[in-house]
């Protein structure tokens, strides 16, 4: 009886690990990703902690465990993917030999790769849709969205004025005028694409909508 005791007792040290114990590193990543599909499907206010649980496939206290509530976890959704991507769009400005022209170019053409043809745009309608009932969240997203899109779209124009490439009048019209393409595309792809009965050709829309921009804003 002792020697089935402690055999009992002890696992073998090579016990393989249980499912909970595999996932425990990432599952806060499956809880965001859950969490920002749900928020584009269904909304902020309809998504609830449990949904965001039975997504991840995760028990209902577990998001708790990682997020104080659905408000943190919105904020991590945006920090984790939306703000990593700005880093490495921002990292586009330091290739001094390009000229501004190209640099806008790069930026437009990978703000809608990494962000505009994924989840992460849906978030831009959310924003829109929701902002007033959600004042601290719009806050949030305003600082931390909003202003570094048009800091990081100022400074390539600005960039471009320098070396005599553009002429901008006034900047703070030209950045709203250079983001606005792009935020009414991403709205759209979240809302009135799914009714459209021909394909939406965007990296054609985007040729055209840049020659425009960009003839606009050469020096004569």
């Amino acid at each position: 009886l002792v020697m089935v005791s402690q055999m009992t007792a002890t696992p073998p040290a090579s016990a393989p690990a249980t499912r909970w114990s595999r996932r425990k590193d990432v599952r806060p990543g499956e809880i965001l990703e859950a969490a920002l599909k749900l928020f584009v499907e269904k909304g902020f206010r309809a998504t609830k902690m449990e949904d965001i649980a039975r997504e991840a496939g995760v028990t209902k206290g577990t998001p708790y465990l990682y997020y104080e509530n659905k408000e943190e976890i919105f904020k991590a959704v945006i920090r984790e993917g939306m703000l990593t991507k700005f880093d490495e769009l921002e990292g586009l400005s330091g290739q001094d030999e390009a000229s501004a022209e190209t640099r806008l170019r790069q930026v437009i053409y990978r703000w809608w790769e990494s962000i505009g043809n994924t989840r992460l745009a849906g978030l831009s309608k959310l924003m829109i849709a929701e902002a007033a009932n959600f004042p601290e969240l719009a806050s949030f997203y305003h600082a931390e969205v909003i202003v570094r899109c048009r800091n990081m779209v100022r400074h390539v124009l600005e960039e471009g004025v320098e070396r005599g490439e553009f002429h901008i009048l006034n900047m703070d019209h030209a950045v709203e005028i250079v983001i606005a393409p792009l935020l009414l595309a991403m709205v759209w792809k979240h809302s009135f694409h799914n009714f459209e009965s021909a394909k939406f050709d965007m990296p054609a829309h985007l040729d055209n909508v840049l020659d425009i921009l960009i003839n606009g804003l050469k020096t004569r």
